[in-house]
């Protein structure tokens, strides 16, 4: 990466920062040699806002990710409008058609915590508790991030000093080879484990700042994947023991809207750490594209799939997103309709993550529909009613909460050989509460319990960025569920043609700028001579 981009990089944290509204002392002509920051912990706090913001602004990108590949994401066009990113909805992948580019942008990011790190070791005027809740947090984002990049691109370079403030400035000094992925792993490995080791007698209610209980939802993650997908099977035990040492959250249960509550009440006992929106501050980037727009969709289409109650039941903008304060409300990215259709119909999170509706044939007898398809609702914020009749998208998004932990110890039990029975009954009787559920989850073989709870996590999780890694993590028998098998329905991958493609490629600007990076294996690479 070349002199510009780091320093354009480095600018980034004054933008970040700036944008949560914090007053920062800065000289920014003299930025460098930053002699007028890291001066008190007002300061030190500023910065670590701004990284948050930075952990914000990549929202999109994390569930991009993290989901977009996985299946559940349609390439048909049911509202006469394009759809975004189908290179990465069709595993279209390619040198030339990366899908991501810049290393998904995180390295941004990771020079602002690798700055933060250097930084706050060094300074003295920090009570030694308030000094490892600050390196608590910087170590285990940074574990974050990088995980990310492992699961995305496989090998990539290690940066884990600040570069550019060290005074390295020629691009030549700054190039850096990918490292393997078992180097990444321990990298990631070792912040996670100073994380949690920093956080130790430490405890933080704000469920919108990284905390003690991300870092351990974060660990019991990394070694459950670990174990998994690089079989090192001691690492169950690691992320057992990291997840039941996860305190203070909670399931919502007790009524139909519980499941629902967990996204529009924010703070909830389920929530661990989540990505905060609010009116005024920042609204959750591109739902609206998962949608309808009411040009296409008033006076066209029936709630109804038979459309029973005639042509007086067309619908007319139900979900109010006429009103949206700032966001175009279109379809620009569509869920399968199959993915709808895998919820019973008295499952609570059916219709607390979709709004379905129809286009039918009224002219036959008996009508059918035409066009089957649905809005995302999951996230679409407060009723405008509640907020001045402005439609604001501002629903958290949570990263770690209550039910991943749950379903992640299931798939550990299960991984061990033992009965996930008690952790998957607890995600199914709060899906179908206050009723009882009317298929209860009977213990099977290892494969089928897997894909038991594959397809709870499936409904649990839309649009939380969890589905690709699920099917990379996950297995029906020695392989991921992520490639095709005549065992079961998920896999999206023809392991013989395509099996490189569970790592993504990277652009040919990436070794435009460092030759000494390589390609992803299998995918072609020409460099310049």
């Amino acid at each position: 990466m070349n002199k510009l981009k780091y320093i354009a990089l480095v600018f980034t944290l004054i933008i970040s920062t700036m944008s949560c509204k914090k007053a920062l002392d800065l000289t920014p002509e003299d930025y460098f040699g930053d002699g007028n920051f890291w001066q008190n912990e007002a300061q030190v706090n500023n910065f670590m806002a701004g990284i948050h913001n930075q952990f914000r602004n990549n929202q999109l990108q994390f569930e991009r990710l993290g989901e977009m590949r996985g299946g559940s994401f349609s390439n048909v066009d049911r509202q006469n409008t394009s759809l975004n990113e189908l290179p990465i909805i069709q595993q279209d992948l390619s040198e030339i058609s990366t899908g991501v580019g810049s290393w998904a942008g995180f390295y941004g990011p990771l020079l602002q915590i690798n700055l933060f790190i250097q930084r706050v070791e060094a300074i003295s005027f920090l009570s030694d508790a308030r000094k490892k809740a600050f390196l608590g947090q910087a170590y285990g984002l940074r574990a974050y991030y990088y995980f990310h990049l492992l699961r995305t691109y496989g090998g990539v370079p290690i940066r884990l000093e600040p570069e550019v403030s060290n005074g390295k400035t020629d691009p030549i000094e700054l190039r850096k080879a990918r490292a393997t992925e078992a180097e990444v792993l321990a990298t990631i490995k070792a912040d996670i484990n100073k994380s949690v080791s920093l956080y130790s007698g430490i405890s933080s209610s704000d469920k919108t700042l990284w905390s003690p209980n991300a870092s351990l939802m974060l660990k019991g993650e990394v070694y459950l994947w670990s174990a998994k997908v690089y079989g090192a099977t001691a690492d169950l035990a690691e992320a057992k023991t990291a997840l039941n040492a996860v305190t203070g959250s909670s399931l919502l249960t007790g009524t139909a809207a519980s499941f629902a509550n967990v996204f529009k009440t924010k703070n909830n006992a389920e929530i661990i750490f989540a990505v905060r929106y609010a009116v005024g501050e920042a609204e959750m980037p591109n739902i609206g594209a998962f949608t309808y727009s009411t040009f296409n969709f008033d006076g066209q289409h029936y709630k109804d799939s038979l459309a029973t109650a005639g042509v007086g039941n067309f619908l007319i903008d139900p979900l109010k997103l006429a009103l949206t304060n700032s966001q175009q409300v279109i379809q620009r990215y569509a869920y399968t309709f199959e993915l709808f259709q895998t919820y019973q119909v008295t499952d609570n999170r059916r219709d607390a993550t979709f709004y379905d509706y129809y286009k039918v044939n009224t002219a036959v007898t008996p009508r059918v529909p035409t066009i089957r398809n649905t809005a995302l609702v999951k996230f679409i914020g407060p009723d405008p009613a509640t907020t001045t009749n402005k439609k604001y998208f501002t629903d958290d998004w949570p990263v770690y909460r209550e039910a991943d932990r749950v379903l992640m110890l299931a798939e550990i039990a299960n991984a061990e050989g033992a009965d996930p029975s008690s952790y998957i009954k607890s995600i199914r009787d709060r899906a179908f509460s206050p009723a009882v559920d009317p298929t209860p989850f009977v213990n099977g073989t290892k494969d089928a319990n897997e894909l038991a709870i594959f397809s709870e996590r499936s409904k649990e999780f839309v649009f939380e960025g969890k589905r690709w890694y699920d099917l990379r993590r996950m297995k029906f028998g020695s392989e991921p569920l992520v490639f095709k098998s005549a065992g079961h329905k998920y896999g999206v991958l023809d392991k013989a043609t395509q099996g490189y493609k569970i790592l993504w490629p990277i652009e040919p600007g990436i070794w435009t700028n460092d030759p000494l990076v390589n390609q992803t294996p299998g995918y072609t690479t020409t460099k310049p001579k």
